[in-house]
């Protein structure tokens, strides 16, 4: 009875989704569902409210996640993101390099805003050469790959956060998913677009270097102080953003100003609303339950996660199957560790490129005027190839793991 009261509160929130309710309003009907159906008193209720506001975990993530937006409003600045796109058209003269780089580069910034800075690279590099749809699949594919990975997008804060896995960790075997994503979204249009670019311009390779490095250095740094030291995701964006302050000659007002610009209320309810629903959910026993009735299923486990966050993700977008799957997978599969990590977040990710609900492919759409459905057709067979071979991936490293 336990796992069908849990069933009917994931109902709850998934219709909401679809309704296409905010997250933070479908994950509290969520919490007031368990409420309700589990019989939660005074005491319980007191209980997962005193583990949230006491779990150090929870509240790091909603300060990463603050701090990260903090210097996403330094960054746009300085114009330190379209300076970067500038610096790998001199440096590498290729047009196929200036697509994709240009676009990954923009994609290290967590904002929807930043879609259309990139459709304009893409279509002022690719008219004459990919049709509309083409194009809208260009940018939303290579645009999302850093989404992916990168402790600068909620989604991998959540997962990494629910899972227990360690950020250095995670980001070390999302290398080959990475390149992976790479792969496919430049044999599938990229290659057709000649290389040498429309205008040559001065190159000086060392200058264009260190003139990249200057410019993306904060993002950089956080990358390396995570996977090269192993310092957790608040105090590398923190060291990150405070140099940037003092770099970048931030005045007072501008302090100031992006103090208040940075505090989205929107995406930081959302996530503590998700982070005091894991709490409810720990408290029902119902995850202890979980792994005896999948055993029972004719499926491998891992492939009935990976079919979750799947269909999850196109549905409700990654951050909202992240919160509701994450738990649930590694209650049942305990010891599955990183390998399985990598698997969901890949499967996530590929159906955040289809979703309805994901709102840069929205955008894009509209960019390019062509329909939403027009550009999950075109994207729909890449995201499917991806999954089939990240199920390789995870199954090699079950094997050495």
């Amino acid at each position: 009875m336990s796992l069908l009261y849990l069933a009917l509160v994931f109902g709850v929130i998934i219709v909401l989704l679809m309704l296409k309710k905010p997250l933070y309003m479908a994950i509290g009907f969520g919490i007031l569902s368990l409420i309700v159906l589990y019989g939660f008193d005074i005491a319980k209720i007191t209980q997962a409210s005193l583990n949230f506001v006491t779990n150090k975990d929870s509240i790091a993530i909603l300060l990463s996640m603050y701090l990260i937006t903090y210097l996403q409003k330094v960054l746009e600045s300085r114009r330190a993101i379209k300076l970067a796109e500038e610096d790998l058209t001199r440096l590498f003269q290729n047009r196929r390099v200036t697509i994709a780089g240009a676009s990954l580069v923009i994609g290290l910034l967590p904002s929807a805003a930043a879609m259309v800075l990139c459709a304009d690279i893409v279509k002022h590099q690719t008219d004459g050469y990919l049709e509309p749809e083409e194009q809208a699949f260009t940018t939303t594919w290579f645009r999302h790959i850093p989404e992916s990975s990168l402790p600068t997008y909620p989604s991998v804060l959540l997962m990494a956060s629910l899972s227990g896995v360690a950020m250095s960790q995670f980001l070390l075997f999302m290398l080959v998913p990475l390149l992976t994503l790479f792969a496919i979204g430049y044999f599938r249009y990229l290659r057709r677009i000649p290389a040498k670019p429309e205008k040559l311009v001065k190159r000086q390779v060392g200058h264009d270097l260190l003139s990249l490095v200057k410019h993306l250095w904060s993002l950089l740094l956080i990358i390396i102080l995570i996977l090269v030291f192993k310092f957790e995701v608040v105090p590398a964006v923190l060291i990150s953003l405070v140099l940037s302050v003092f770099i970048y000659r931030l005045s007072r007002q501008e302090v100031l100003s992006f103090s208040k610009s940075a505090l989205e209320p929107k995406l930081l309810v959302s996530l503590a609303f998700v982070l005091y629903f894991k709490e409810f959910l720990s408290l029902t026993g119902a995850l202890a339950e979980l792994p005896n009735a999948l055993s029972h299923l004719p499926l491998p486990t891992f492939m009935i996660f990976v079919i979750l966050f799947f269909l999850g993700g196109i549905i409700s977008g990654a951050s909202g199957i992240i919160a509701l799957g994450t738990p649930l997978a590694f209650a049942a599969m305990p010891s599955a560790g990183v390998a399985l990590l990598v698997l969901l977040m890949c499967s996530a990710h590929a159906a955040s490129q289809i979703s309805p609900v994901h709102v840069c492919l929205t955008v894009a759409s509209d960019y390019y005027h062509i329909s939403l459905g027009d550009l999950i057709k075109k994207t729909l067979p890449a995201s499917l190839l991806f999954i089939l071979l990240m199920i390789g991936y995870y199954l090699v490293l079950t094997v050495f793991l």
